[in-house]
Parts: C-alpha cells; sequence; structure tokens
C-alpha cells in the first residue's frame, strides 16, 4: 500500500495541468486529474482522497459546485480552490463552502506545496486528537492501539486489517461506510481481489462481535457495510 497522500484535482488547461499534476508527483504525492467538471463527482465518490484542488472556472459544473458537493460527501476533506479571479466575493463563496485555502494563478509552485503540506499535518493531528483509542459496543470494548475485543467471554486479539476494518465501522457507527473508502484506505485498491478479502473479513468480525446479540454488521447492497448497536429493550 502506498503511503503516499493522494491529491485529487479538477483542472480544465491541459499545459497548466499537465505541469501542476508532474509538480506535485515529483514531490510525493499521487495525484488524480479530471478535466471536466461533469466528472469530477463520478471519480471522487470511488475513490480515497487526502486534499482536493479545485479550479473555480471550469466546464460544465464550476469548482464552487464541485466543492459544495464534495463537502456534502465528506465534511472533513481539505479543499483548496484555483482562480483567476480575485473579487472579494468569489474569495468569500470559496471560503463560504468550507476552503482551507484559496490561491490566485499564477502562484508559486513552492508555496503551493508548502500550503498543501501545512493543511494535511494541521488534518492529520486533529484526526489523532479527535479519534478515540477505545470503542465500547454494547458489551464488548474495542481497543485499537492494542488490536483487542474484550467481553465477558474474553479477550480476543485481532489482525492488522481486522482492527483498521472494525475502527472505521465505529467511527461511521450507524451510518454506512462506504466501500470504496475502506478498500482505498486499508488495502489500497478496489478490485474484485480486494472487495472478497473485505468481505472475508466482515465476516470475521460478525463472528467475533456475536457476544454482544445487539451488535450487527448490515450489507448495504450497492455501497458499503453498516455497524449498527441496538438500544436496549
Amino acid at each position: 500500500m502506498s503511503d503516499k497522500k493522494k491529491v485529487f484535482m479538477v483542472e480544465d488547461d491541459q499545459n497548466f495541468g499537465t505541469v501542476m499534476k508532474s509538480y506535485l508527483e515529483i514531490n510525493g504525492f499521487d495525484v488524480t486529474w479530471i478535466k471536466d467538471g461533469i466528472n469530477a463527482m463520478k471519480t471522487f465518490v470511488v475513490g480515497h482522497f487526502d486534499i482536493c484542488i479545485l479550479d473555480v472556472m471550469l466546464p460544465n459544473v464550476d469548482g464552487f459546485t464541485i466543492g459544495k458537493e464534495i463537502k456534502e460527501k465528506e465534511e472533513s476533506i481539505p479543499l483548496i480552490f484555483l482562480t483567476a479571479k480575485t473579487l472579494k466575493e468569489d474569495v468569500l463563496q470559496g471560503f463560504g463552502i468550507g476552503a482551507d485555502d484559496y490561491v490566485t494563478k499564477p502562484f508559486d509552485s513552492e508555496i503551493l506545496i508548502a500550503k498543501i503540506n501545512a493543511i494535511l499535518n494541521r488534518r492529520a493531528q486533529k484526526e489523532e486528537e479527535e479519534t478515540p483509542s477505545t470503542f465500547n459496543l454494547g458489551c464488548i470494548e474495542f481497543n485499537f492501539e492494542l488490536r483487542t475485543l474484550t467481553s465477558k467471554e474474553g479477550v480476543h486479539q485481532l489482525s492488522p486489517k481486522e482492527a483498521e476494518l472494525l475502527k472505521l465501522l465505529c467511527i461511521d457507527m450507524n451510518k454506512v461506510m462506504l466501500r470504496e473508502k475502506a478498500l482505498n484506505s486499508i488495502w489500497g485498491e478496489n478490485n474484485y481481489f480486494t472487495t472478497r478479502s473485505m468481505d472475508v473479513y466482515i465476516t470475521k468480525l460478525r463472528k467475533y462481535l456475536k457476544a454482544e446479540p445487539r451488535i450487527e454488521i448490515i450489507n448495504i447492497h450497492g455501497s458499503g457495510y453498516l455497524l449498527k448497536l441496538k438500544e436496549e429493550e
């Protein structure tokens, strides 16, 4: 699995996009480049990205609209808007959508890299502070750092992938954990073989969680899985 941070870039200028993609890759990023706004969300929803760089002026669907849709799907993902427009109203609109920065063309590429790294470092620090290491699943306690499930039946040791998968399910408790999100985050790719592998891990987790009858891992057809903890009657 690659440790490279994944950049989702939407830019319609062929020359500018080629240069920027190459520069980002030279600096250690994995870049997915979309040239037309109409195709942006189709690609975003099936991928797992660490940051988005969106040009504002795009054919068919503008960057602000894409940014808003991205934030509706994944509220915490960082956004940087690129634009040749310097009107205050446009800058305010970008930040109103939830942008982390607004960069006006032309710009210094080194400064852009510095901005990206600063944003990603802040996000990583915030996630580390906010994400708990233990989760209470009814009568079962899941300790992510120790990779253990503790119940009246004893302590069960999870494998690294089992722990990562259960953590994602716990973070999205009572919400759908998107299949693509888990595959790209844990396995680093989304294909037939990784999908089958994840299904096997889900089956294992269901078996491990049987000590708590109120816990269910539900298969949401075409989307992913939902970890549900029923309320006590």
